[in-house]
């Protein structure tokens, strides 16, 4: 059995990966909603979203605008709420778990990397240990 130590398998294309977006699931809130239209044209063209992936999209997405929807209260509040404030940080903190999954920060997104990348050999990169790799 290999053991990745904290480290997470690259994230690649799926033979089943949805080639079209779905629409916003209509009961998710407007920034949630507005979260899922701006990641999902993204996460088709690296053919790495199924349809068994989309409850966790849309958790994402939940969590992202549970954010937003925190940070527009407080600021109109103009009170500092500890309560929300706990609430939005761990709406945060799932949010960037879940994104993680999905290739929606910039480490994650080297993982994908090749999912949807030119695979044409002419990029040369130093951190490809153990590869056959080429200079020019």
């Amino acid at each position: 059995m290999t053991h990745l130590r904290g480290r997470k398998p690259p994230i690649s294309s799926d033979s089943n990966a949805l080639t079209k977006a779905p629409a916003p699931p209509k009961h998710l809130s407007p920034y949630a909603r507005a979260e899922w239209k701006r990641i999902m044209p993204g996460l088709i063209e690296r053919e790495i979203i199924t349809r068994g992936d989309l409850g966790g999209v849309e958790d994402y997405c939940r969590a992202r605008g549970l954010v937003r929807e925190i940070e527009d209260t407080l600021r109109t509040s103009g009170e500092i709420d500890m309560k929300l404030c706990r609430l939005q940080d761990k709406a945060m903190q799932t949010a960037r778990q879940l994104a993680a999954e999905y290739g929606l920060s910039p480490v994650s997104r080297a993982r994908v990397g090749s999912a949807a990348a030119d695979d044409d050999g002419d990029d040369v990169n130093p951190l490809m240990i153990g590869r056959n790799r080429t200079h020019a």
